[in-house]
């Protein structure tokens, strides 16, 4: 399996196992035109043509950058597959000069094993204003806001 960035003729197969989670409302869903527009922020991983996970790490701010849809297809879940993307996507975060990385999560502990901490929504005012407000659940949002600082 190789971790990498994502290809256009990939994003077909990266919305359906995201939305595949949302459709449990364990992630938000993605639009194809929103995985579109960001792919530059996308890394897969592929195993034999198919898309087996995926994570983006989306720039905010300066100093501040988001993971977003982080899934790895359910039969391999508890493989690594998700730490190893989680991984990949830190690494650009400090090669960009990127200070620090938060996710807004429905798995918190997951993220709590690779040194994130709980935060209050409210100290990521970037977030709020620029994408919170057109979510369907602001401002009822039920997601655990995790940060790290790299």
């Amino acid at each position: 399996m190789k971790i990498r960035k994502a290809e256009t003729t990939e994003i077909k197969q990266v919305q359906k196992l995201i939305n595949e989670f949302a459709k449990r409302e364990e992630m938000l869903p993605r639009s194809l035109n929103d995985l579109y527009e960001n792919i530059r922020d996308l890394f897969v991983c592929e195993d034999r043509g198919q898309i087996k996970g995926a994570c983006a790490l989306h720039i905010l701010w300066e100093d501040l950058a988001e993971i977003r849809s982080l899934a790895v297809s359910e039969e391999l879940q508890g493989k690594g597959i998700g730490k190893r993307l989680l991984k990949t996507c830190l690494k650009e975060a400090k090669e960009l000069g990127i200070k620090r990385v938060f996710a807004l999560t429905y798995q918190p502990e997951f993220f709590r094993k690779t040194g994130f901490k709980g935060i209050d929504k409210s100290k990521l005012p970037q977030k709020i204003w620029g994408d919170c407000l057109r979510c369907p659940k602001f401002p009822e949002c039920d997601e655990d806001a995790v940060i790290i600082e790299l």
